[in-house]
């Protein structure tokens, strides 16, 4: 489970504008009037950095001292970066290895219009294995122009802000020479996304064509009780479990001697290894969503977040062969065929659509492996996702994937 948006609550304006559609008008409200639907504005960008350290070539900028141990501590800084909007939130997502006792630190600042800066606000700090530092998120830190919650920078002003700037630090403990933590990719999704509910986009290409991909189907529920210093399955494990379902579609599960701590005969160990990899100490939870795309990435190859449009674009992406896991929230009765009533945040992976534009997913709330894949109305599973996460997804693929090709700004 993963926390969203608040549940809908029918307001004055909302009651105006069930009116407006039962009268056969619709109503835009007055702060998009004349536009709509409002814009949604999502902007990824992409760098490859570079940064390692070696025991050969030191590129140590300094250090540091964490948790009473000493770092050595390798920086790099993006340039400053401008969506071309206000943007009002943004993830970061980054591809690294953390061999030993090292980890990465990611942190962001932003500039308003007016020139002024926030400060840095750390994003995360992250390690692929838990055994000398805790994976943790650093929610707070609401000092100025923009607060962290859990993985989401969040701007204090509806106006949002002009430019941000990312920052990225390799820690390894001193004296440590032997290993070599580095840094792939480092990306940012900033966006500007309204709550409303959307007209339902129109079936793409990969309806036409009933594009289902062949992806395997785990889980959660059956986890339900396991491990619970990480998460203890059931449904609080819908993040890790979409994701390795995923991986199973890219033959990039984890090796078992990976799990070999999970007991003989236990269901789909790797997803409990995907949990505990996952885990976010502060967050006390697996879904948070930078540290399953970093989990990813380190098996698939690439794997970042972001926001799409509509189904219109994910179908691109299942078109392309790959598959999409994605962020939605719905109350009783809003999603049918769901194996829950309800959820204020949930992960499932959009596998397919059906010709006449449905989407086929796998949805891991399903009790067992056999009740795994749903065909959702279209309709409904974009109210479910596009107001409540904003359309986020994780892109989890390997190099037999490029992605689409064609205008785009999401990824």
């Amino acid at each position: 489970m993963r926390r969203l948006l608040p549940p809908r609550v029918v307001t004055g304006l909302a009651l105006a504008l069930v009116a407006g559609v039962l009268a056969g008008v619709t109503t835009p409200s007055p702060a998009i009037a004349g536009r709509w639907p409002p814009p949604r504005e999502i902007s990824y960008t992409e760098w490859q950095p570079a940064l390692s350290m070696t025991g050969a070539d030191e590129p140590a900028t300094g250090h540091r001292r964490f948790d009473g141990r000493e770092y050595d501590v390798a920086r790099w800084a993006s340039p400053w970066e401008t969506p071309g909007f206000g943007l009002t939130q943004l993830v970061a997502s980054w591809s690294a290895t953390t061999p030993g006792d090292s980890w990465v630190e990611v942190r962001v600042r932003g500039r308003a219009s007016d020139g002024t800066r926030s400060s840095w606000d750390v994003l995360g700090r992250w390690a692929s294995g838990d055994r000398f530092v805790a994976r943790t998120s650093v929610s707070g830190q609401s000092d100025d122009l923009a607060s962290v919650d859990v993985d989401t920078w969040r701007t204090h002003s509806r106006a949002g802000l002009t430019s941000y700037q990312l920052d990225v630090r390799v820690m390894r403990r001193s004296g440590a020479t032997t290993a070599a933590p580095t840094v792939a990719t480092l990306g940012a999704m900033a966006s500007r996304v309204p709550t409303d509910r959307v007209p339902t986009s129109a079936p793409g290409a990969a309806s036409r064509a009933g594009t289902v991909l062949a992806v395997p189907r785990y889980s959660q529920m059956v986890h339900r009780g396991h491990y619970p210093r990480w998460g203890g399955g059931g449904e609080a494990w819908c993040s890790p479990t979409s994701t390795s379902m995923v991986l199973g579609y890219y033959d990039a599960l984890p090796r078992p001697a990976s799990y070999r701590w999970v007991p003989a005969g236990h269901t789909d160990p790797w997803v409990d290894y995907a949990a505990r990899s996952t885990y976010d100490a502060a967050y006390r939870g697996t879904g948070n969503w930078p540290f399953n795309t970093a989990y990813a990435a380190r098996l698939a190859g690439h794997a970042f977040v972001t926001r799409l449009r509509s189904l219109r674009e994910a179908e691109r992406f299942i078109a392309a062969g790959i598959p999409l896991v994605a962020s939605i929230s719905f109350a009783s009765g809003e999603l049918s065929g769901s194996p829950i009533s309800a959820s204020n945040g949930h992960l499932v992976v959009i596998r397919g659509f059906t010709t006449s534009g449905d989407v086929v997913v796998n949805d891991p709330a399903a009790p067992t492996r056999a009740g795994v894949r749903r065909t959702y109305d279209r309709a409904e599973f974009e109210d479910a996702w596009l107001p409540r996460s904003g359309g986020l997804v994780y892109v989890i693929r390997d190099d037999a994937h490029p992605l689409p090709a064609g205008r785009h700004s999401s990824w």
